[in-house]
């Protein structure tokens, strides 16, 4: 009777400890479901990135986008093959086209010229994009309603212009002169440029472009700029991006300061920024994929996705350099 009495004891006591080991480890096993049902599926993902150029935006987009599908589908099965144009458009073309020709599963456009020539590759592979600022002027699209349609979504890298032009009000009320400094052959950014250049008008500065068409004279048109302007604006421009060193050479023994349109190009050879987390970006679009590959989501009615936050950062030792006292409620851009 004792031994059949023990018996019952042990086997409610190893009842009741399974139930608290299903409690204790429900939220764990939530966190792996997406993974895990990836995993049963046993199907390896191959995804081509092709990046316009390497620089700390683009970058950082990247590997957001990497870090989200390998959390999302577990390491073992997606497979990256990542490539970067070094800022040429005919290289942007090659990649993606031997993209296709390898059957890739999705490509990831980072930046406006790599989704350019994707859509033009391939009408069938999933395409997304991201640091791509607005996708009606990069793929020509005149009845734009948030969503590109067939093949191709992504995520946008636009920060609010209208809150960009009063950021400049706020740090150089006294101002007169702007000059906006982008790469002509980029067309977002001569879209931002354009509507830039209707807000600071209207708060009643005079605005002049400098537009260089490639690395080549990056130094003597900012050089230009900085002899005729209060204060320099440049878009999230990757070419730049690229050559924040040259741009910061003319302009900070000049002391003209230069707002940028995102967090890189501010780190520099700017002063102040109002700017994205580039790494949330390429996350957020990581998950778009996840949800066309492995959950069959149709790419063609998924909207055009923004960054959900802006953030105003300095930088305090270009600050310095050009003699600028920064009001409250900035960040500093860490080194």
């Amino acid at each position: 009777m004792k031994k059949a009495v023990s018996l019952l004891m042990a086997a409610t006591l190893g009842l009741s400890l399974a139930a608290c080991g299903s409690t204790a480890t429900s939220s764990s096993s939530a966190a792996a479901s997406e993974t895990s049902s990836a995993e049963a599926t046993g199907t390896v993902y191959k995804i081509g990135i092709c990046q316009l150029v390497q620089h700390d935006a683009l970058d950082a987009a990247t590997q957001g986008f990497k870090d989200a599908l390998v959390e999302k589908l577990g390491e073992g099965n997606v497979e990256f093959d990542e490539q970067n144009a070094s800022g040429d458009t005919a290289n942007c073309a090659t990649i993606i086209n031997g993209f296709v020709s390898t059957d890739v599963d999705l490509i990831l456009a980072n930046a406006t010229a790599p989704l350019q020539s994707a859509t033009q590759a391939t009408a069938d592979i999933p395409i997304l994009g991201t640091s791509v600022t607005d996708y009606a002027t990069a793929l020509d699209i005149s009845d734009w309603t948030g969503t590109v349609g067939g093949n191709v979504s992504g995520t946008s890298d636009l920060a609010p212009l209208d809150q960009q032009a009063t950021m400049i009000q706020e740090l150089f009320p006294d101002a007169k002169n702007i000059g906006l400094l982008y790469c002509s052959a980029e067309a977002n950014s001569v879209y931002q440029c354009d509507v830039i250049e209707g807000y600071l008008t209207d708060a009643g500065y005079t605005v002049t472009r400098y537009a260089f068409t490639d690395t080549n004279d990056v130094t003597s048109v900012t050089q230009t700029a900085a002899d005729a302007s209060d204060v320099i604006y440049i878009p999230t421009d990757n070419t730049a991006a690229s050559n924040t060193e040259a741009i910061a050479n003319v302009v900070l023994p000049a002391k003209v300061p230069v707002v940028a349109g995102e967090e890189g190009i501010c780190k520099g050879c700017g002063v102040a920024t109002l700017s994205i987390s580039y790494y949330d970006l390429g996350y957020q679009t990581g998950t778009m994929a996840y949800k066309i590959l492995a959950e069959g989501a149709d790419i063609s009615t998924m909207p055009v996705e923004f960054a959900p936050n802006v953030t105003k950062k300095y930088n305090a030792a270009n600050c310095e350099a050009v003699g600028l006292t920064v009001p409250d409620g900035y960040e500093a851009i860490s080194e």
